[in-house]
């Protein structure tokens, strides 16, 4: 049966998120990596479950055992089970990779939108101070700011948003400045309605997509940048474990025990290619160019 124009004219579309888990679903390669980052999510969240021991526990009988059935990846210089910390290393390198991303999406999207729609001496100002945090290298301005506050988990959190926001803002106010001027925003003023509604309502829905493939991408950079800062001696502190301080320990003991750093450092790699791979088809999804090729 032929459908009528009044059958397609009332067809529902498919909403984002539909969007996204169908094009990944029939990407073989998508939904590859989608599952090796469901299953690290599932390690991180079930560590204390998973994990064979305590990754803290020392023990002076079993410094640098190499790989056998009682200890996967074997221990380190302290007796301490590598695969144990390996677990509990995803969990606090996941939990910052995302919290410090989304934190930052959502105060450099407010700022952005802000500075987008208002223009004029808002958008300078707001423009002066992102230009200043932008002429800093994520990385370079993570270790200055790190410096300063000190390690810890949620100084790093304070150190990857303030990295990571101006970037948002830059990208959520060319949104905003792009759709600025459409009908339906004109539309929406000359009806009365309030700026925050029409921010809320009209801006922000169409630049979610913008927003969603860079949150994605970050992501991933937060937790490489997590590493980097942890292997620097700036982000989490032994004996907590991290991926990033376990190769700072295993470094001192590379020719006793080599499994820390080759275990965190495949860790550290599979993470952030899975989370580029699902940027890069996220981005693809949400691209109205790439989608209508």
């Amino acid at each position: 049966m032929t459908p009528t124009a009044e059958t397609l004219a009332v067809a529902p579309e498919r909403g984002v998120l539909a969007q996204i888990a169908i094009s990944i679903a029939r990407d073989r390669v998508s939904l590859s990596f989608f599952v090796v980052l469901v299953a690290i999510v599932l390690v991180a969240v079930f560590a204390p479950e998973i994990a064979p021991y305590d990754p803290i526990a020392q023990s002076l009988l079993s410094i640098n055992l190499p790989p056998s059935a009682e200890h996967w990846l074997g221990t380190d210089q302290f007796g301490r089970d590598v695969l144990s910390r390996i677990i509990y290393g995803a969990r606090t390198s996941l939990l910052l990779g995302v919290t410090a991303p989304v934190i930052a999406a959502v105060i450099g999207t407010l700022f952005g939108v802000t500075a987008g729609y208002f223009g004029g001496w808002t958008d300078r100002i707001i423009g002066r101070f992102l230009d200043i945090f932008l002429a800093f290298p994520a990385l370079l301005l993570g270790i200055l700011i790190a410096a300063a506050l000190g390690a810890g988990f949620w100084n790093m959190v304070v150190v990857l948003t303030v990295a990571f926001a101006p970037r948002f803002a830059r990208i959520a106010r060319a949104s905003t400045m792009a759709i600025r001027s459409e009908a339906f925003i004109e539309a929406a003023i000359a009806s009365g309605m309030r700026t925050p509604a029409i921010m809320l309502h009209h801006i922000l829905p169409n630049i979610a997509g913008s927003i969603v493939v860079v949150l994605t991408l970050w992501v991933a950079t937060a937790v490489r940048l997590e590493a980097t800062l942890s292997f620097l001696g700036l982000g989490t502190q032994p004996p907590k474990a991290s991926w990033g301080n376990i190769i700072r320990d295993g470094l001192g003991n590379l020719f006793g025990s080599p499994w820390p750093i080759v275990a965190a450092g495949l860790a550290i790699t599979v993470t952030v290619l899975a989370f580029n791979m699902l940027g890069d088809a996220v981005r693809d999804i949400l691209d109205p160019e790439v989608r209508d090729e």
